[in-house]
């Protein structure tokens, strides 16, 4: 799994996360739906390389609708008609933001991964129509620690902190290394209190360029291509 993989195999090892993984492989054995699927809690490292960093968006736990996540936040896979309102408010926001940007058909969000763009839920794992469900687990702590290598094995990340939630696991971010941009949760909850016009894709980009790196390309291709990076 590319230059993630000692850090992996290091905590995954920790009596916490032992126990965590167990707990999510007995509700499964149980007959308990789980999402993501076994082979996707962990597909936000396969797409994003640690040394390619250079963005994290963090959200909080997948979302626990049936076939919906896939292990990069606020995603789901490209077969989903019915886009969660999370991520359609993200697209409106980016219409107004990003030039030429076109609200897409899909909700795939594989092509920012791809571009070193961290997709990272502080939670990695759900029941199905429970949300929360595996927030008592060590999920936090595990999503804790990731966040602390980006700290300190990277220079000049773009952090994305939407909510409360976020900004509180964002709090121990180096600011002289890395950037940190907050704002309200994309949520219809909370969209109007600040999300919609804040600018944060454009922000993003430009603070990218400012240190020489390449900027995100936030159009997203059309499925059948998405179909095509499965």
């Amino acid at each position: 799994m590319n230059d993630w993989q000692t850090f992996l195999d290091t905590e995954l090892a920790k009596p916490y996360m032992q126990e965590t993984l167990q707990y999510v492989a007995d509700r499964r054995a149980a007959g308990v739906t789980v999402y993501p699927k076994d082979e996707q809690v962990f597909s936000a490292f396969e797409a994003t390389p640690l040394n390619e960093v250079k963005v994290v968006i963090l959200g909080q736990d997948p979302y626990h609708g049936e076939g919906q996540a896939h292990g990069l936040c606020f995603s789901v896979l490209p077969e989903v008609k019915k886009l969660p309102p999370s991520l359609k408010n993200i697209y409106k926001e980016l219409a107004t933001d990003i030039d030429g940007f076109e609200i897409p058909h899909h909700g795939y969000l594989q092509s920012w991964a791809e571009q070193g763009v961290f997709l990272l839920n502080t939670v990695l794992t759900v029941e199905q129509g429970q949300a929360h469900s595996h927030k008592h687990l060590g999920w936090e702590k595990f999503t804790d620690a990731v966040i602390a290598l980006i700290n300190q094995h990277c220079d000049g990340v773009v952090f994305v902190l939407w909510g409360a939630h976020a900004q509180k696991k964002g709090k121990h971010i180096d600011t002289s290394r890395h950037h940190v941009i907050q704002g309200p949760h994309p949520s219809p909850l909370s969209a109007h209190r600040g999300f919609f016009g804040c600018q944060h894709f454009s922000k993003t980009n430009q603070l990218l360029t400012d240190q020489n790196k390449a900027p995100v390309n936030w159009s997203l291709p059309q499925m059948q291509k998405a179909l095509a990076g499965l």
